[in-house]
């Protein structure tokens, strides 16, 4: 397999320098990820350092906690679009899943998926936070809405993607519907026991790191 394909190769360090979102993009064109994702301040820049490349400009909305009113998220995508971004990822409103306000969650995805005129959204739901009953509930969520990705994880939270949830996102989720894995994902066998559970996309800040993992032997080219 093409591990490359899988990275959406990740900065969200809010001391990010340019420099630093430069490497990025540069890493993102040698190793051909699928994405980079990073802050919506730095879309401009991205877009611009990745024109004419296949790889996609993702950005973070409503992150990392995901309790911006609707309306603001709404713009903040909108507003990323409009810079050059070609993936949106969203966190819901956790404190409106834990009041079972299932209508509030799905009618944000629903005005984001709509705002972004076709673009991908990734819809993250921070699994560590949240019990099996409701991770099924948000899978469900996401394949009623129609979005491309269920997201585990902001990284930010207390713990990232397990291997469990993802299995248990893959048995809950229609045919469509992709899984993103991200959160404390840092070497090569960590990425395959994610994809192996069923996730197609991996979000992680050590992409480059993985591409010279030893264990993946479709790739020694230690440059």
């Amino acid at each position: 397999m093409e591990i490359s394909k899988y990275i959406d190769h990740t900065n969200l360090d809010n001391t990010a320098t340019l420099k630093n979102i430069e490497k990025l993009c540069n890493e993102a064109i040698k190793y051909k990820f699928a994405s980079v994702c990073v802050y919506p301040y730095y879309v401009p820049l991205c877009a611009n350092l990745l024109k004419g490349t296949n790889i996609d400009v993702c950005t973070v909305i409503g992150f990392p906690s995901g309790m911006s009113t609707k309306d603001v998220k709404v713009f903040e995508a909108i507003n990323a679009i409009e810079n050059g971004a070609t993936e949106i990822d969203m966190v819901i409103n956790i404190a409106a899943l834990k009041n079972k306000d299932y209508k509030y969650i799905k009618e944000e995805i629903e005005e984001i998926r709509d705002a972004i005129d076709g673009k991908v959204l990734k819809v993250i739901i921070e699994t560590c936070l949240l019990t099996k009953e409701e991770i099924i509930k948000m899978t469900e969520i996401c394949n009623e809405t129609f979005v491309n990705f269920i997201k585990t994880s902001t990284g930010f939270s207390v713990s990232g993607a397990k291997v469990e949830d993802v299995e248990l996102i893959n048995k809950h989720k229609g045919e469509t519907l992709e899984i993103k894995a991200s959160g404390g994902i840092k070497d090569y066998s960590t990425m395959e026991d994610m994809i192996n559970a069923g996730a197609t996309r991996i979000g992680t800040s050590h992409g480059v790191e993985i591409m010279m993992d030893d264990d993946c032997d479709c790739c020694h080219h230690h440059e």
